[in-house]
């Protein structure tokens, strides 16, 4: 099998960089700060705009990153594609046979677990550290939703997918953990990171990881010469403003864009949610996605500006359409 780097071609297309003015950059730096900033890195084109750290926080420090997690093991289903393991609109019971006779399971693809659009109660528990049996209970979640149309953001369906990729991995001799770290963090030049894993060794893939601020930053660098995998990103299922592990701002482009904070949102149940026409700011750029993990941890990425902002904190979250306006807002 081929690394996750070598399947995909680099993007080379020219683009004009839109340069952000020194004020814009300690705008946005005093603004995370203020709000309980750590950390935060800026860089564009290759090239570290802006670097800082606060409160006697270092660059070499990790700090959990939470949900930014879940964007590493969706990489995996696209090298597990690239590999022949699966198409990503395969149903998930050609490998989990026992869901086959199930009217609405057997119908669950890999894309609607990896997109949240699947139907399965979310399950919250499994973010235990504690947890006895991630694999059997995430199996045996409800379907509260309907499959392809309901957004529903929990670790359940995660678990479900780990299961499917162990399955399709094992006669390989391979764990999805190590296939993790083979064609994805490789690539990245991370290491193996914190798993949380549950008593009996299946990782948690909604959280855990934890990285310092150029680490992550190292992923929105990778994808910026990689637009064929940030395509594939970009959902059009039950939410348009979510995929794979990342949020983005598409919606900017219509009139009717709402300003969502995804953090409150996500705070109220599945069914009391409201997606349609969501953008994170309306003033950014259309392509825009993000990682966005509890408590503010944000990963900011822009294709059209080769632009990486990394923002990391504790229990503290900013305001996304607030600061990311200082950045690009009109003057």
């Amino acid at each position: 099998m081929t690394s996750l780097l070598a399947l995909v071609f680099p993007f080379f297309q020219a683009a004009v960089i839109e340069p952000l003015s020194a004020e814009r950059l300690q705008a946005v730096a005093a603004y995370s700060a203020a709000h309980g900033g750590h950390a935060l890195l800026i860089s564009q084109d290759g090239k570290i705009l802006h670097e800082s750290y606060t409160n006697g926080h270092s660059k070499r420090e990790p700090h959990r990153i939470y949900s930014g997690t879940k964007a590493f093991w969706c990489l995996t289903a696209f090298a597990a594609e690239k590999d022949g393991l699966f198409d990503l609109d395969d149903p998930v019971s050609d490998t989990l046979t026992e869901w086959r006779d199930d009217p609405r399971r057997g119908k669950i693809t890999v894309r609607q677990l990896l997109d949240f659009s699947s139907g399965m109660e979310p399950v919250f528990g499994l973010h235990d550290n504690e947890y006895k049996d991630r694999t059997s209970s995430a199996l045996k979640a409800s379907i509260v939703g309907t499959p392809g149309k309901s957004f529903i953001y929990g670790p359940a369906a995660l678990q479900v997918y780990h299961e499917v990729l162990r399955r399709k991995l094992k006669a390989e001799k391979q764990t999805p953990v190590r296939y993790l770290e083979r064609k994805v963090l490789g690539p990245l030049d991370l290491g193996p990171q914190r798993y949380l894993a549950d008593q009996g060794g299946a990782p948690l893939l909604a959280a855990g990881f934890m990285q310092t601020a150029s680490q992550w930053s190292g992923l929105g660098r990778w994808l910026l010469k990689h637009e064929d995998i940030i395509a594939q990103i970009n959902p059009g299922g039950a939410n348009r403003a979510y995929g794979f592990g990342f949020w983005n701002n598409r919606a900017a482009e219509s009139k009717s864009a709402r300003e969502v904070d995804v953090e409150d949102m996500l705070d109220k149940k599945w069914h009391e949610q409201s997606w349609r026409d969501a953008c994170l700011c309306r003033d950014a750029p259309a392509d825009l996605i993000a990682c966005i993990g509890s408590y503010g941890q944000r990963l900011y990425i822009v294709p059209s500006q080769k632009l990486v902002i990394v923002r990391l904190a504790k229990d503290s979250k900013p305001d996304d359409a607030e600061m990311l306006r200082l950045l690009f807002g009109k003057e």
